[in-house]
């Protein structure tokens, strides 16, 4: 069983810089694409970026595109988002979640059902 442990949310002001980590520990994710995704209370869990296990393709929302820069380090089983020029509509609960496919189209990678390990949450507040 892999499990996620992500850190490094926090309370920003817009146009600051976030970096979130997502540690895994158990069973690698040798092989297996790696999401972040974030969810606002009473909302739907929606996804923010996708990374291949070898870093070469990625996936942005396009509400992040050009603003965030997903990662990853296989040698330490961690993944990254960077967040750079942060909005208010920013704030949520970002998950990160293991896939259990190596990649495809969009309509895979973007479906949250494909993600079958998750880590606890971590909270990004972005004040205005």
């Amino acid at each position: 069983q892999v499990q996620l442990v992500e850190s490094g949310g926090g309370l920003v002001q817009a146009g600051d810089s976030l970096t979130l980590t997502c540690k895994s520990s158990g069973r690698p994710f040798t092989g297996f694409a790696m999401g972040w995704f974030r969810q606002a209370l009473g909302a739907e869990r929606e996804i923010v970026a996708a990374i291949t296990y070898t870093g070469d393709t990625t996936y942005y929302a396009d509400s992040v595109k050009g603003r965030f820069t997903i990662s990853r380090d296989n040698a330490k089983d961690t993944v990254y988002l960077q967040m750079n020029s942060l909005k208010p509509e920013d704030t949520d609960v970002y998950y990160c979640a293991r896939g259990n496919f190596e990649w495809g189209p969009t309509s895979l990678v973007t479906r949250t059902s494909r993600y079958v390990d998750w880590g606890q949450g971590t909270q990004v507040t972005v004040s205005s």
